[in-house]
């Protein structure tokens, strides 16, 4: 498990929600003052200076519901709000996505360039806001010094952490089942066509030489695909041509998207199920989340803001039936854990909490803004 993975993880999912949320908000009409506010909101927590340094620390990955956790509250940075059901929508559509564009990449080392295009899209968002422009252009810098300068093998466990932290997801997107990259059981179709990896050659040749190094003999052999020579290498700079198109916004052209449940993800829910009792590693890593959203400065909305409710669903009706559909299995329930004694750790939360809380009514649920995070947590 590489300690290097979770700023990518972090950075190239909320790259994914910034597309969604776009695409929803102007889907649904929503005045362009307030969509740009709830963009910039959203950017400017996602790229604070405290939060990121957190971040870019060495650490392990936290786990799947702890990461929910962070995105739950990064969506809910602004006026917007989202119900339970499209928050869950949201959170699918974003790590399938992902976990599309990591089993695609050509080289492990793509996941950067991936990373890139998610930022240089950021950036664009943010163009006409010089405060929040810097705070990416910072966010460059602090991948290139960390990442550019890693080895193959280095990429290569970042690139096996993603796809164990990805391994049991097999939500089936309509974008993918339509654009035939995804089967009916949630499982991505790998190609067997295209350009090879910059640096490689295309397979079907076997050389064989002597032992002073003297190629003596050759021999070709069916690849099985159709390949074509690698394209150039894509820029690692902050401003360049990617080349690879994986990370950009595919929701730039308007078109339905609809998440579904597989056969598979709910079967490998019921083996994954939260134990009733405590994780003995829930206090440690609520201490850390904790640590890393205490970073977090989010902007309570004035009294002048009115919030407003988005839908990732087509209607209502849609929304409330997949809240009722989905298994219990990967609702997001709720464990307390006694950590309240840790008096350091009591101040943090008290922190997060009054940092996290809203001005202003929620979105229609039974919870809302000031309820307890240790109660958020999710069963951690």
């Amino acid at each position: 498990m590489s300690s290097r993975t979770l700023p990518l993880l972090f950075i190239n999912l909320g790259g994914e929600m910034l597309y969604i949320l776009d695409q929803r908000l102007r889907a649904q009409n929503i005045p362009a003052d307030k969509a740009k506010k709830v963009m910039n909101d959203i950017i400017t927590t996602m790229f604070n200076k405290k939060f990121l340094e957190e971040l870019f620390k060495p650490q392990e990955l936290y786990s799947k519901k702890a990461l929910r956790t962070v995105f739950d509250r990064l969506a809910h940075a602004s006026i917007m709000r989202l119900n339970q059901a499209s928050m869950d929508k949201l959170y699918d559509l974003m790590t399938m996505a992902f976990k599309y564009q990591v089993l695609l990449c050509p080289r492990p080392k793509d996941i950067l360039l991936v990373s890139f295009n998610h930022m240089d899209a950021v950036r664009e968002f943010v163009k006409d806001t010089p405060s929040i422009l810097s705070q990416v252009d910072e966010t460059y810098q602090q991948l290139i010094e960390m990442y550019t300068a890693l080895s193959s093998g280095e990429f290569q466990l970042i690139r096996q952490t993603l796809l164990i932290f990805f391994q049991d997801m097999h939500i089936r997107v309509s974008i993918f089942l339509k654009d035939k990259v995804q089967n009916s059981n949630g499982r991505f179709v790998l190609p067997t066509s295209g350009p090879v990896p910059h640096g490689t050659q295309i397979p079907g040749l076997i050389r064989m030489f002597s032992c002073t190094g003297e190629e003596v003999n050759r021999l070709q052999f069916s690849n099985g695909g159709n390949y074509t020579n690698a394209l150039r290498e894509g820029s690692f700079e902050m401003f360049g041509e990617r080349v690879t198109k994986l990370g950009t916004n595919m929701y730039s052209v308007s078109r339905p998207v609809e998440t579904h449940m597989s056969g598979t993800s709910k079967n490998s829910a019921q083996h994954t199920k939260v134990s009733a009792a405590p994780n003995p590693l829930a206090k440690e890593e609520l201490n850390l989340l904790a640590k890393l959203m205490g970073g977090l400065e989010v902007q309570k909305p004035g009294n002048t803001d009115s919030g407003f409710r988005v839908n990732l669903f087509a209607t209502d009706e849609e929304e409330e039936e997949a809240l009722v559909s989905r298994p219990d299995e990967l609702s997001y329930g709720v464990l307390n854990i006694q950590a309240t004694k840790d008096q350091q750790a009591s101040a943090e939360l008290a922190k997060i909490m009054g940092e996290f809380t809203e001005a202003g009514d929620q979105s229609p649920s039974s919870s809302s803004k000031g309820d307890d995070l240790l109660a958020m947590m999710d069963g951690l």
